[in-house]
């Protein structure tokens, strides 16, 4: 059954009134696959291309859109983040030369319902602000695997 929807079929925002407030917490998991040409523009543990830090940029730019998630989705529910945090990595290059970045979102509230949607809304723009500013170097980026890793609260967790 699709939560989102009323008796009769139309798009409708899930009541949570009734519901206790919880501690909630997500954490959501994008990959970003990048071209030997942007991996080379790797010092130490960041991206400094041409328009700045990457990977500081992606958190902000996450952090941003895991706030405004209700902007983005439009019946979902504005929440109050307690918490938003980001890992972001660059591993080992393989035998073709390219790299793979994988961002993880962890966010948290104590609300009436979860907060799935919040980490991946900020795992996706992390990613997408790492595409914004590699495209200069090369458009061969592939963002893919963005998936929900682990939720708790609510009726049931979810764990990798």
């Amino acid at each position: 059954m699709l939560t989102h929807l009323d008796d009769a079929n139309r798009p409708a925002m899930v009541d949570v009134g009734d519901k206790a407030p919880t501690r909630r917490t997500a954490r959501a998991r994008a990959l970003v696959v990048l071209p030997p040409a942007v991996v080379a523009l790797f010092d130490g543990d960041e991206i400094r291309g041409p328009k700045g830090p990457v990977f500081h940029t992606a958190v902000l730019t996450g952090t941003h859109a895991a706030k405004h998630t209700s902007d983005l989705i439009l019946l979902c529910h504005p929440l109050a983040l307690d918490r938003c945090r980001f890992e972001i990595r660059l591993d080992p290059p393989g035998a073709d030369g390219r790299g793979t970045v994988t961002i993880e979102c962890e966010v948290s509230t104590h609300g009436r319902t979860g907060v799935e949607m919040e980490a991946l809304a900020g795992v996706s723009g992390a990613a997408l602000a790492v595409y914004d500013m590699c495209k200069g170097v090369s458009h061969d980026i592939v963002i893919r695997e963005t998936r929900l890793v682990s939720k708790t609260g609510g009726t049931r967790d979810v764990h990798e």
